[in-house]
């Protein structure tokens, strides 16, 4: 009898306790990142290598185009993270973005017109003309300052000085300061996008990346993205010498896995979560990519470039203020190639189809508990 009262008191604490569990409430957010793949309009920039992206070049691109590209994208804009959260992305970060005029155009899609996303953008030095930038929910997110913070590297000799250090104590608006020699060729690509602001009251930073390709072979530009790598890293090194409890998020298109030295070693980024420190990194995409997942894929075999990493001041579980909660990959049956050499993969634009991009968009959840 003592038995079966014990049995019936454990069992009625537990449907209580779960009861509890149940009846709380969060407010959640997803980050989203997505390589767009060659956003180019149709008009012909004299400075940008854009010749191919107009109605004359390789790609024959054309107005109609153009548009079959946009409503492609704000299609899958408008559903990454729908699984566990209705809203569409209240932060998307970008990369391979022609100018501020295609995100106008983007943001103006009758699938996102009713989110009224705003633009943070910068016209970076990268060759091709492609940027990175930040689309946001102004509903939900107050920014109070961004800045586009270059990235120096070289073929052939080093400079004769070190890349001064970031320093972002000053209201971040400076920048990292070189002295060239006439022996050093800059690289130019893309800058890293650093925005500050508050989420529903609460202030965030995030940083949108696109980091060098691996042209000329993955082990001769792996330097590049160890470059990129450890900017990012002062980047926020600066900001947590500021604030040691300030939550960074950083993602981005890095041309490397979660297990290249740019990620693992450069920015010291973990795989598991119970081994972050509170000044440390998170990186959930590594557990994916152990798993065999991948955002992109290079003569049938996955990796995952695109990743969205956190501080972990993020992972504190505290959910009075908002907190990670999961990740993913975005990737339905309408974004893989279905047929042909390439079936299986993502699927990306053609001269006879206007597909999505040759990437995944990747995800993140941050969840704060409703008073």
């Amino acid at each position: 009898m003592v038995f079966k009262k014990s049995c019936f008191y454990l069992i009625l604490l537990f449907l209580i306790s779960k009861s509890n569990a149940q009846s709380k409430a969060f407010v959640i957010h997803t980050v989203a990142f997505y390589n767009f793949e060659n956003c180019f309009d149709t008009i012909n920039d004299p400075i940008a290598n854009d010749e191919d992206w107009t109605p004359t070049g390789s790609q024959h691109w054309n107005t109609k185009k153009y548009k079959q590209k946009l409503e492609n994208l704000a299609r899958v804009l408008s559903e990454i993270g729908t699984g566990e959260n209705p809203n569409s992305p209240t932060f998307i970060g970008g990369a391979e973005i022609e100018n501020q005029g295609v995100l106008e155009d983007l943001i103006k899609q009758p699938k996102l017109m009713d989110k009224d996303y705003g633009i943070i953008h910068f016209d970076s030095p990268d060759k091709r003309g492609i940027d990175v930038a930040l689309l946001y929910q102004k509903k939900q997110f107050q920014p109070t300052s961004y800045i586009n913070i270059p990235l120096y590297v070289y073929k052939g000799e080093q400079p004769t000085k070190e890349v001064a250090k970031t320093d972002l104590s000053d209201n971040v608006d400076n920048e990292d300061i070189v002295q060239i020699s006439t022996k050093n060729h800059r690289v130019y690509t893309r800058d890293q996008l650093l925005v500050t602001g508050f989420l529903n009251g609460e202030e965030i930073h995030i940083i949108v990346n696109h980091w060098p390709s691996r042209a000329g072979g993955e082990k001769k530009s792996s330097p590049f993205r160890e470059a990129a790598g450890a900017l990012n890293k002062k980047i926020i090194d600066s900001l947590q010498r500021i604030n040691p409890n300030t939550k960074v998020i950083t993602m981005g298109d890095l041309n490397d896995s979660p297990f290249n030295n740019s990620v693992k070693k450069t920015l010291e980024a973990k795989g598991k979560m119970q081994d972050v420190g509170e000044l440390e990194i998170y990186n959930p995409f590594e557990e994916m990519a152990n798993k065999g997942l991948g955002t992109i894929a290079f003569r049938d075999a996955w990796d995952i470039f695109d990743q969205v990493m956190v501080s972990g001041s993020l992972l504190q579980k505290d959910y009075s203020s908002f907190q990670y909660w999961k990740a993913g990959i975005y990737n339905k049956t309408f974004l893989i190639q279905q047929s042909g050499k390439y079936k299986g993969y993502p699927l990306r634009h053609s001269l006879t189809e206007i597909g999505f991009s040759d990437h995944f968009p990747v995800y993140i959840y941050l969840i704060k508990e409703k008073k």
